[in-house]
């Protein structure tokens, strides 16, 4: 039951922190956007070109923020849920960020993303691309692969605790 609860709270703070972000400023997300809306963004002047899909800032608040979730989930594994081992630890850890990436994949990005006029940004607003499921369940499996070393670290931390 206890996995559920942290399940569920790891949605929410997750949910309070992309969507809010997202709606504001729409193109600070634009790394996260399809292909096609980048490269029109890119056309209409709105960002610059990129030679990599995220700039160096992007990398910046996504390392920054693993970082805190290995911390996080090494601190709540340990004093929390009382695991001290390396296998439950991971497991445990591993299992809360699958449940996010893909509540990420399908409900915030399938069904909220997609749906939603507010992340449109201007000039791009009439592209199917808005729509590209298929754009987002592949990025949710390259989510579900990066949360692989930061679930082994969070479990590393645990055992070191």
């Amino acid at each position: 039951m206890l996995l559920f609860w942290e399940c569920l709270i790891g949605v929410v703070l997750f949910t309070l922190i992309v969507v809010p972000m997202t709606l504001r400023d729409p193109i600070a997300s634009i790394g996260d956007y399809p292909p096609a809306i980048r490269e029109k963004c890119e056309a209409l002047g709105l960002v610059a070109h990129r030679e990599k899909r995220f700039s160096k800032a992007d990398m910046v608040r996504k390392g920054i923020a693993i970082i805190f979730f290995v911390v996080l989930f090494a601190l709540l594994l340990r004093h929390v849920n009382g695991i001290t081992a390396f296998l439950p630890a991971f497991l445990t850890a591993y299992t809360i960020w699958l449940v996010i990436a893909w509540y990420d994949a399908l409900v915030l990005d399938c069904l909220w993303f997609c749906h939603t006029k507010g992340v449109r940004i201007p000039g791009t607003e009439d592209m199917k691309e808005y729509k590209d499921y298929g754009f987002h369940i592949r990025q949710s499996c390259i989510g579900t692969l990066l949360g692989l070393p930061a679930c082994l670290a969070a479990a590393l931390v645990v055992t070191m605790l």
